[in-house]
């Protein structure tokens, strides 16, 4: 199964402060050759080009961060799952600081910025990555399960000790009017009571109202939410942009319970695991299945 790799037709640009860095930045969206991929470009230190891949992977603590020797570009997942959500194969991202504008702590800005540049199909094609067996990983109570299908299904389920959120469940199948509509408004969250912590370990610095769905013990104290269960559709949000680090289009009916970024790393690095067997495989070589297919705490 292939599909054809798209880029943009047009560079574009945002500034914004970083949710944890507390740094303003600028981001430029550029097109990009075919086959180049989707890429981090640090245009404030020579232009160092970060693939937004799996083995980049630096950071995931209440963020995804990718990085190469001692440089890094943090909180990549939102503007991530816009690009996914676009059917984006090919782009260079310039940031010319470390960390990714959280603008409104949505996707949507990054899914109007692209609709503005416009998306181009291109020539050439690129596998689409599906799997012949069901994955898993588990960690206590929390779980990702992948099974094969030939569309791009999330379900995400948490449990939240607090009375605005509670039990919540979503599901949605990859496209990108429905992505607009249902997924991309939807806010990242914070408790009032962690941000001390957070601050004193180097995050949350650029935090604010404006941001992020505010919390304290009992309510959500900055306004309305966009949707009842925003909650839940943030989490599908954050896989989303966390399985573009696949580097190539996914197919597969995912389930994932209670999980965070931690977990989606690794869920991402099962999936490559059991893409490389299933190549081996297909090419006549002996591979030992259980350790790509099993469940592990």
């Amino acid at each position: 199964m292939h599909v054809h790799r798209k880029t943009i037709n047009a560079a574009v640009g945002i500034t914004g402060i970083g949710l944890h860095s507390g740094i303003y930045t600028r981001l430029e969206l550029k097109p990009a050759h075919a086959g180049s991929g989707i890429t981090f470009v640090r245009a404030d230190l020579h232009n160092m080009r970060i693939p937004a891949l799996q083995a980049s992977t630096t950071a995931l603590e209440y963020a995804t961060t990718v990085g190469r020797d001692d440089v890094a570009v943090g909180t990549v997942e939102h503007l991530l799952s816009a690009v996914v959500a676009s059917g984006i194969t090919d782009l260079d991202i310039h940031v010319d600081g470390p960390e990714v504008p959280i603008v409104d702590g949505s996707a949507l800005p990054f899914i109007h910025l692209i609709d503005a540049a416009g998306v181009r199909r291109m020539n050439e094609e690129i596998g689409v990555l599906r799997i012949d067996e069901p994955i898993e990983v588990v960690d206590g109570d929390k779980s990702i399960r992948m099974v094969p299908s030939r569309k791009l299904v999330l379900r995400y389920k948490i449990d939240f000790s607090h009375p605005a959120i509670g039990r919540q469940s979503c599901q949605f199948e990859l496209d990108h009017d429905s992505f607009s509509r249902k997924i991309a408004p939807a806010r990242t969250f914070g408790f009032v009571r962690e941000v001390e912590k957070l601050r004193a370990a180097g995050l949350a610095r650029g935090g604010s109202v404006e941001n992020c769905i505010a919390l304290d013990d009992q309510r959500v104290i900055n306004g309305p939410l966009r949707f009842r269960d925003e909650f839940v559709r943030h989490k599908i949000l954050d896989l989303l942009g966390d399985l573009a680090l696949v580097g190539r289009p996914l197919v597969g009916e995912i389930t994932a319970n209670r999980a965070g970024h931690a977990l989606h790393s690794r869920f991402v690095a099962r999936v490559l695991e059991a893409s490389r067997n299933q190549l081996r495989q297909e090419a006549g070589e002996m591979v030992t299945p259980p350790a790509a297919f099993g469940s592990f705490a």
